[in-house]
């Protein structure tokens, strides 16, 4: 009841699962970003595609046994996206199981006109994308066209994504060939997939950002998460070896080979640009 006259109790999903309380949201969603439309010189090369590999699963349950309603966080999927369509790249969208991509609706910013028409525009492949496995049988072996595989953030890139050997065969797979692997905030959880199967962990001596462990810490104090994470991203990755060179929850992008990183939803209408620009000066 406190934590209620506060406004900082988590909100009880129909599904059982918690999302962020209304104090929370008010502190870490807008209804709008700080998206700007920018006019590149559009690719048209044959390097077009980017696949972009989405998590399916919604909940995640804490180290409490409270579930943690997540997905992908909207703005950290479609801002990204709007630059490189504006770019000229096309996008195939893709699950580990063919499922529907989840998304964090609570994170929607509901009056961004461009995202919103971005999500109606794809909302059809969001609900009926490419299969993981699909994607690795065809696409690895066949298909010359991509240019990068992007792994959006949001808590729920942590779940599945992380222990799926495909999501490690397609980074090793654009890694060997000299594509491009654009992530953010938790996405960067993806990148522990590499040393599945007994592979070596490509990412060993990068620079990255990611979101800190220490805001996931805190976050359950306002009620943004119902309870402790269940295991640190942080903290996993730099006993891998990686150089994580942010300390905030900002607005960091980071440059590392062919690895294209982002510190929080609030970078993420910089790495757009940053991912567009860069693919632009490799591929034109």
């Amino acid at each position: 009841m406190f934590k209620k006259l506060l406004r900082i109790a988590p909100q009880l999903e129909s599904d059982g699962s918690y999302s962020p309380s209304k104090l929370a949201l008010k502190l870490a969603v807008s209804p709008t970003t700080d998206y700007e439309p920018i006019s590149y010189q559009p690719y048209e090369g044959e390097k077009c595609k980017i696949a972009v590999i989405f998590t399916e699963q919604k909940n995640m349950t804490m180290k409490n046994g409270k579930m943690f309603s997540t997905g992908n966080h909207p703005v950290e999927a479609i801002l990204p996206m709007l630059h490189l369509k504006e770019a000229g790249f096309t996008f195939e969208i893709i699950t580990p199981t063919g499922k529907p991509v989840a998304f964090e609706m609570w994170a929607m910013p509901d009056e961004d006109t461009h995202v919103i028409n971005f999500y109606n525009k794809y909302k059809k492949q969001f609900q009926t994308p490419t299969r993981l496995q699909d994607f690795v049988d065809h696409s690895l072996r066949q298909d010359l066209s991509y240019a990068a595989v992007f792994i959006p953030g949001g808590h729920g890139a942590m779940l599945g994504i992380p222990e799926d050997v495909n999501v490690g065969k397609a980074l090793h797979w654009a890694h060997d060939k000299g594509l491009f692997t654009i992530t953010l905030c938790h996405g960067p959880g993806s990148l522990l997939s590499t040393q599945l199967d007994g592979n070596e962990f490509i990412y060993k001596g990068y620079q990255m950002a990611v979101f800190p462990d220490s805001v996931d810490k805190q976050t359950p104090m306002i009620g943004y998460l119902p309870g402790s994470m269940p295991w640190q991203l942080n903290e996993k990755l730099i006993d891998l070896g990686v150089v994580i060179v942010n300390k905030k929850s900002d607005k960091t992008t980071c440059v590392d080979r062919k690895l294209i990183t982002g510190a929080s939803p609030l970078a993420a209408n910089e790495l757009g640009k940053l991912a567009a620009n860069t693919l632009l000066k490799e591929f034109s």
